[in-house]
């Protein structure tokens, strides 16, 4: 009797032991890193502009349109062979496409180019509306280490409904390190770069087109 009392409690304490091993397994399985956001940084300020040099046109940020993995916060990756992914821990402080459409925002209001620059959602009226579609905001590895930024911007005229402007922008930023915020300094360099373009786009057309006063 003795012999089989010991067997028992041989087997339950190394019952006991293996679900500790669980136990502590699971514990160390169930820690997660904590996660990092990152925003893009405020356009750069134009240079000042004189009241002369504003022009009697009210601008209209419409939508940009976009697929779902620009609508969430997610940092998306891809490969050369475009199979794409998104970071678990690293994320932005807001969607993409909703910091890029606040970036261009106030980089038109602070170029003091116009007399008035509004959105949609505060029911402004206006004389062009911006809209676009965003292609891609991910980080690109292979070949190319690089911060990839596609979008398409059109503008249409409220009077006559057409479309009188359309600009397409499409550039690799090289990373300059190895980790995320690398990555994430370079998508908000070509952010910069191409809100400088859009805007310099307006100025070209407006100055081919002059409102009339």
């Amino acid at each position: 009797m003795s012999e089989v009392l010991a067997m028992k409690r041989v087997k339950k304490a190394g019952a006991l032991g293996a679900f500790a091993a669980v136990a502590f397994l699971a514990s160390g399985c169930g820690a997660t890193r904590p996660s990092k956001y990152y925003q893009l940084a405020p356009p750069t300020p134009s240079s000042a502009t004189t009241a002369q040099e504003q022009l009697p046109i009210s601008l209209i940020l419409g939508p940009i349109y976009t697929s779902h993995l620009y609508r969430e916060d997610r940092i998306v990756y891809s490969s050369e062979h475009e199979q794409m992914g998104t970071y678990e821990t690293e994320r932005w402080s807001e969607p993409p496409v909703e910091m890029i459409r606040d970036v261009l925002l106030r980089k038109l209001r602070g170029s003091g180019r116009y007399r008035d620059v509004g959105t949609l959602r505060s029911g402004a009226r206006g004389d062009f509306v911006l809209r676009g579609r965003l292609y891609d905001f991910k980080e690109v590895t292979g070949k190319l280490f690089a911060g990839r930024l596609s979008i398409e911007l059109e503008m249409r005229d409220t009077k006559t409904n057409a479309t009188v402007w359309t600009h397409v922008y499409n550039y690799d930023e090289p990373v300059t390190g190895k980790d995320v915020p690398a990555v994430v300094a370079a998508l908000d360099r070509n952010v910069q770069r191409a809100t400088n373009e859009v805007a310099a786009a307006l100025d070209q057309y407006f100055a081919a087109h002059p409102p009339v006063k």
